[in-house]
């Protein structure tokens, strides 16, 4: 067992833990914040995505010992300060981009690491970037239509599905 400490939505967060503990599972079970998603514990959906030391890592990827220390973002955090969506989730519920809502944090996650490093995607740059992260309700369409209205593109020429 191994005692882990990180700063979790910029708070203090630790615990005792297994050596094999996924990140994953620390958020979720430990600190009780279940918006961190476990679709398939292999890295292949994307639906657990956070942001560690401002970088989008599939959180079952990551042993919470090697977060110790870090900053960790989840989608709990992505909200304003007033507890209001933020632009991107605000986009995400506009325009559609969520369906069952199983995906959703890991694609909102996944979309807020791609604008900061790309401010104005382009549709294929969006799509390309989301191959990580699998959808089976929305068919990507009005995911990536919420992220181009996020990032202040017009999207007013996109058709709805």
């Amino acid at each position: 067992m191994a005692q882990v400490s990180m700063t979790v939505n910029g708070k203090a967060a630790s615990g005792v833990v297994e050596g094999r503990t996924l990140l994953s599972a620390f958020l979720r079970d430990t600190l009780q914040l279940t918006g961190t998603h476990i679709g398939c514990d292999t890295s292949q959906c994307g639906a657990c995505v956070v942001h560690v030391n401002g970088e989008a890592v599939k959180a079952c990827t990551m042993l919470a010992v090697e977060a110790a220390g870090a900053e960790v973002k989840t989608i709990e955090g992505m909200a304003n300060a007033d507890g209001s969506l933020n632009v991107l989730q605000q986009a995400f519920q506009d325009h559609h981009g969520l369906q069952c809502g199983f995906c959703t944090p890991g694609m909102v996650m996944s979309a807020a690491a791609l604008l900061k490093e790309n401010p104005k995607p382009s549709e294929q740059e969006i799509r390309v970037y989301l191959e990580g992260n699998i959808c089976r309700c929305t068919g990507y369409h009005n995911i990536i239509k919420a992220i181009l209205a996020a990032s202040g593109q017009d999207v007013s020429a996109i058709a709805a599905e």
